[in-house]
């Protein structure tokens, strides 16, 4: 979806500000968030559904909150939709235990390879004979989807080249939205710097970009 969180391209945000020695967390509510996420994910949806979640909040509140803050609104904005929690015993903060989901938890000792290794989301099934090769000329579609994509808005529209197929991955467009994984080939596109930017940017730049193939049309 178009929103303020697809800010890829986009200018008068300022720099962006590196803190030295920035510590994991800033603060314990922080770590908690944290935990909470990487036990809770696949028990209330996807990957895909969560990072909708906090692409749906509200855009001051997205704007004027930190990185976990917006995990913590996913959070909750999928606890309830989901049915875990009602939206009364949120706000009080006073929930009824109950079991609505049939996905287990992801278990504790689990936790540490998931974070160290990321959940793995290649798959051998599927569409896995890509209709590209390296090489082709492609163009991003100008596709303006209400739901989640994982398209940037800076690429739509602009021709790049196949630098090579990473394989055959989940789907992020219908995975998100209970349409299953929908598995298809996952494709690096390099685009030039002046075909994103115009002709101010420096010609010798280029720009990879991971696109899914339903993303792509031939030129």
């Amino acid at each position: 979806m178009n929103g303020v969180h697809d800010v890829g391209g986009m200018t008068c945000y300022g720099a962006v500000v590196r803190e030295e020695n920035e510590p994991l967390f800033h603060a314990p509510w922080e770590r908690r968030v944290f935990g909470m996420a990487m036990l809770a994910m696949s028990r209330l949806d996807t990957l895909d559904a969560f990072r909708h979640a906090i692409e749906r909040m509200d855009p001051v509140h997205y704007l004027s909150s930190g990185y976990y803050e917006h995990w913590l609104a996913a959070l909750e904005a999928l606890a309830v939709e989901k049915g875990v929690l009602s939206a009364e015993e949120l706000a009080s903060g006073r929930a009824v235990s109950r079991d609505t989901s049939a996905a287990p938890p992801l278990p504790v000792e689990a936790v540490p390879h998931v974070v160290a290794r990321g959940a793995p989301s290649d798959r051998r099934e599927g569409r896995l004979v890509p209709c590209f090769r390296a090489g082709d000329r492609v163009r991003a579609k100008n596709l303006n989807p209400s739901g989640h994509t994982r398209l940037p808005r800076y690429a739509r529209g602009r021709v790049g080249i196949i630098d090579r197929i990473h394989g055959t991955f989940v789907y992020p467009d219908t995975n998100a939205h209970g349409g299953g994984e929908q598995p298809q080939p996952l494709y690096s596109v390099r685009f030039e710097a002046q075909e994103l930017w115009g002709p101010d940017a420096p010609q010798q730049d280029s720009l990879l970009v991971d696109l899914w193939e339903d993303y792509l049309e031939t030129v």
